[in-house]
């Protein structure tokens, strides 16, 4: 059957977006196409939010042939299913939609490269998780935000609290969005406090994802991770989870080098010794730079890979720092929504392999290669917590399924369409939770794998039918063709 060509807005829009590209004038330079993406997809999203009035919605799974049957989905026959949860608490997982179930909880004090929005202000992100989640993992998710002001300051506690009350309705929680240093402690606590798995995407799918790409691009440059040479340029939570996950990976420690805004990081940084909040960074300053160097150019200067988790840039790397860089450099460059430097720009200088967290640049080191399959493999065996372990073997589940269809210096981690690659990651993420001794229920590869890969297609099924059936509207045509003539206006008065 031929394919179906995708419909068109009279502005030459296809509806599907794959073609946003080629819709700026010609003349653009590469500066301008980037700016002017960045501004398009920031119009369509608000306006595309305030027509469907955000993202998610709630639907049965349960059957309801007859009004007689709120007698047994509510009372009096649902009793039954509240004193067999009381009497084996196990049992909540198996009467309920608990197991497929996820809280995306966030304080909203670090969204983006926006900062502190208001608690309500990260309901867009959320949401924008939970819409992943559930075509990409086949689950279930509700975004929960928070506010964590006591006295007038953002407290780790009041997260914490809130985090450790509302578990027994979730399989899983997802933190997201909270600023450092509060974040460390938070995912610390919860980690070691709850009794089902606390993931902060932030640090830990970030790192993960990372490391994937890494592993890849390491490889196309004929290099060992081993023998490289790392600079980090931020130290917030992403990067400094990159960080300790590359290195129990296999890189050398003492072959790295992170930057905050006040320099290097290494044992002579009293002040962040001194702030007990920062103990992550301290650990970082203890394992790593043992020269102690200060200077950017100088940590650069024969570097092999850079990952820069800062400000959203352009501007933010230097060319000169790709260029002072060793042979073959590998430039991730993650900020979001803009990285700190354009990809054509670190390839002019000299970058061999360039990686960002935008899906419209080759490359796209992003959370939603991983946190759906982690999730979702972490739910299905209903672990108790996501270890590290857990985590690296997510990254070589990733890094492995790109190498086997072919890798190249424009393509090294998978994308978001390439379907196949979340059931393998949720079982290889299940099969490690079972090794690693937190999984209350056991399964083959095959069985997570199976079951992974059904409930993921009858997640993308539903919205098919809903959206065939009507109950989603496509979107309108005048609403991309509006965000596009925005954005090439502001690009270009």
């Amino acid at each position: 059957m031929a394919a179906t060509t995708p419909a068109k807005t009279p502005l030459g829009v296809q509806i599907d977006l794959k073609n946003i590209d080629a819709c700026f004038p010609a003349d653009f330079t590469e500066e301008q196409k980037a700016k002017g993406k960045t501004l398009f997809y920031k119009k369509l999203s608000e306006d595309g939010h305030r027509f469907y009035g955000g993202k998610m919605q709630t639907v049965p799974k349960a059957s309801l042939a007859g009004f007689n049957w709120f007698n047994a989905w509510y009372t009096p026959g649902v009793s039954r299913v509240s004193t067999a949860i009381r009497d084996r608490n196990e049992a909540s997982f198996e009467l309920s939609n608990r197991s497929s179930l996820v809280a995306v909880v966030s304080d909203s004090t670090r969204v983006l490269g926006d900062g502190d929005v208001s608690p309500s202000g990260g309901l867009g992100v959320m949401e924008g998780k939970a819409m992943l989640m559930k075509h990409l993992g086949g689950f279930d998710a509700v975004a929960l935000c928070i506010d964590s002001k006591r006295d007038g300051h953002n407290d780790p506690e009041a997260i914490i609290e809130f985090v450790k009350r509302v578990q027994h309705s979730f399989g899983a929680v997802n933190l997201e969005d909270i600023s450092q240093p509060n974040c460390y402690r938070v995912l610390d606590v919860l980690r070691e406090e709850c009794e089902i798995p606390v993931w902060h995407d932030d640090q830990q799918g970030t790192a993960c994802v990372t490391l994937a790409g890494v592993i890849n691009a390491v490889k196309l440059a004929g290099k060992a991770l081993f023998d490289c040479r790392f600079v980090y340029y931020g130290a917030g939570a992403s990067n400094t989870t990159c960080l300790r996950l590359i290195n129990s990976a296999g890189a050398d420690p003492k072959k790295a080098i992170m930057f905050d805004t006040k320099g290097g990081l290494h044992a002579n940084r009293l002040d962040v010794k001194a702030d007990t909040r920062f103990y992550r960074k301290w650990e970082i300053c203890e394992a790593t730079n043992p020269a102690c160097v200060n200077d950017i150019m100088q940590a650069v200067t024969g570097a092999d890979v850079l990952v820069a988790l800062s400000q959203p840039g352009p501007g933010v790397v230097k060319p000169e720092w790709i260029r002072a860089m060793a042979t073959k450099p590998i430039v991730f460059a993650c900020a979001n929504p803009v990285p700190e430097i354009y990809p054509y720009e670190a390839k002019a200088a000299g970058a061999f392999i360039v990686a960002t967290g935008r899906g419209d640049f080759p490359n796209q080191v992003n959370n939603s290669v991983g946190f759906p399959g982690i999730l979702k493999g972490a739910l299905l065996v209903r672990a108790k917590k996501i270890t590290d372990n857990m985590a690296v073997a997510a990254a070589n589940s990733l890094a492995k399924y790109a190498e086997a269809r072919g890798i190249n210096t424009e393509n090294i981690i998978p994308n978001m369409d390439e379907a196949a690659v979340f059931p393998t990651e949720a079982a290889d993420v299940a099969v490690q939770a079972i090794k690693d001794g937190v999984a209350r229920i056991n399964m083959t590869w095959e069985e997570a794998y199976a079951r992974a890969e059904r409930d993921i297609t009858q997640s993308r099924r539903m919205t098919e039918y809903l959206t065939q059936g009507g109950f989603i509207a496509p979107p309108p045509a005048d609403l991309i063709d509006t965000a596009l003539t925005y954005a090439i206006k502001t690009v270009r008065p």
